[in-house]
Parts: C-alpha cells; sequence; structure tokens
C-alpha cells in the first residue's frame, strides 16, 4: 500500500467530544433550540446538563429532555433569583416530575446574598427542601452560591445532603473547595473565568482535584471574552457552542491536551450525574 493510499484518521473520532455541565436551553433569549442544538453536536459537544431555573420552565426543559434523550439531561428546581415563585406543593410536583425523569438532577438552586430580594430566609427555605429531596431520591444536585458561603455551610450541615452535587461556575476559594470535597462536590469551570479579573479563580482551578473539574457554559450568561466566542450571538448572549474554545483554554490552563480535559470531564459529568 503507498503512502498516499493509507487509511486516514476519521475526523469525527479524532476530535474532542466535549459535555456541557450546566446551560440553560430553554431560555428565550437563545431563541429556538433546534438550531441552537445542531450547532453545539457541529462543535463536537455530545451531552449537555440543561437546568431549569423556576417552576414555570419545567416543562421547557421537560420537552427538551424528551426531544433529545441522548443529548440533554434535565434538571429541575428553583434558582435563588426565583425562591419567592415557589407555589404550595411544589415539593410534590418537584418529585413526581424527578420519577418521571430518571435520568434527572435537580437544579438549579442554591442561596445567593448579592441580591436583596428574595429574602436569605426564603432562599434558605427553599434550598433545604431541594437539598433534602435529592437526598431522598439519590439525585445529584447543582448549586449556585454567591456571596453565601457561611449560609451555604450551615444549609449543609443542618439539612441530609445528596452523595454528589455541583457548584456550578464556582468562585469560591481553594480553602472552601477542599470543605466542599468531602461532602461530595464537584466544581464547574465557566468562560466567563477566562476575563483578566478573575485571574485568581484560574489558580483555584488549578489546585483542585482533576477527578472534580467539569466543563459548563451558563448560555446564555456567563460568556467568556469575546476572542473565545466562535459562535457570537447578539446582546453578548452566551451560545453554548462556545464551549470547545472555553475547554481549549481551560486545557491550557491545567497543562492537559484538549482532547484529553474532553475526555476527563466527560468521565466526571458522568460520575457526578451519570
Amino acid at each position: 500500500m503507498s503512502p498516499d493510499s493509507s487509511p486516514q484518521p476519521d475526523p469525527a473520532r479524532t476530535a474532542p467530544h466535549w459535555t456541557d455541565a450546566h446551560n440553560h436551553l430553554q431560555d428565550r433569549r437563545l431563541g429556538e433550540s433546534a438550531p441552537i442544538i445542531a450547532a453545539m453536536k457541529q462543535a463536537g459537544i455530545d451531552r449537555c446538563v440543561v437546568n431549569a431555573t423556576r417552576e414555570s420552565d419545567w416543562p421547557q426543559v421537560e420537552s427538551l429532555a424528551r426531544a433529545h434523550p441522548d443529548f440533554v439531561w434535565p434538571a429541575f428546581g428553583i434558582h435563588p433569583w426565583h425562591a419567592h415563585t415557589a407555589n404550595t406543593g411544589w415539593q410534590q410536583r418537584l418529585a413526581n416530575l424527578l420519577e418521571s425523569h430518571p435520568r434527572a438532577s435537580i437544579g438549579e438552586c442554591g442561596l445567593d446574598s448579592w441580591i436583596s430580594a428574595p429574602s436569605m430566609a426564603i432562599q434558605t427555605s427553599i434550598f433545604s427542601e431541594q437539598l433534602e429531596l435529592a437526598h431522598q431520591m439519590d439525585r445529584p444536585l447543582t448549586i449556585h452560591c454567591l456571596k453565601a458561603w457561611g449560609a451555604l455551610f450551615d444549609a449543609l450541615a443542618s439539612t441530609p445532603t445528596p452523595r454528589r452535587f455541583l457548584m456550578h461556575s464556582f468562585g469560591g476559594s481553594i480553602e472552601t473547595a477542599r470543605r466542599l470535597i468531602p461532602l461530595g462536590a464537584f466544581f464547574s469551570f465557566s468562560g466567563h473565568f477566562l476575563h483578566p479579573r478573575k485571574a485568581a479563580q484560574l489558580e483555584v482551578f488549578r489546585q483542585l482535584p482533576l477527578d472534580r473539574v467539569l466543563l459548563e457554559t451558563d448560555a446564555p450568561d456567563m460568556a467568556p471574552p469575546a476572542e473565545f466566542l466562535t459562535h457570537p450571538l447578539p446582546d453578548h448572549h452566551h451560545h453554548p457552542a462556545n464551549l470547545p474554545a472555553v475547554g481549549h483554554a481551560l486545557a491550557e490552563i491545567l497543562g492537559l491536551p484538549p482532547r484529553d480535559l474532553a475526555a476527563l470531564t466527560h468521565e466526571n459529568t458522568q460520575c457526578c450525574f451519570g
């Protein structure tokens, strides 16, 4: 066989395959989901965890999961910004929804003292009930925490917690991470951390155990700097197909080949959510 006729590698097999551990494909700012998902797949993204933020968008997340069962892993929950929207009986409705989706997780939920309302008391009540439900049903949980680390540790100490949970777009210190790791925490890296003002967070991710690191977009929010936007959208919205560019940047930060980071974060997402 001449060199020219030797088998050539299949680009589909040699290119990295990425996993987005946290986005909001149901968000209306992204527009129709079909072209967004097509662009994600074309970019090399094999799977994503789509997070609800309140009961009113649970049906949209459920529809995405049913339409794309091999691509979308649903997460149903109540975000701290919307804790005040929880209506009587939401806990049972959430449990019923999780029963209907055995691969679903709970999220996005958590605590946020950056906002003045709803109050921390309301946020804590709604968050603690989601923590307890995750424990009862043995489902992973995605946690949003902003300027509320003390309240978070109080909640984790006073409420039964699931075996594993994701600190999405983790913005805490390495000391905070080391307290969370024994509790079952994973930590996802967002492209937002590539902005120069977030340089300190890069050092935190360099120190995390590699088997706890995931990759996310938080699309349509938390966009990276312009040079990482392979799929720009109007109004600075973040297209989830930007994930591979963010992954290549994180791979360089961690000193890993992009293919290795893609495989690692895929495996870690499977471990957290699978």
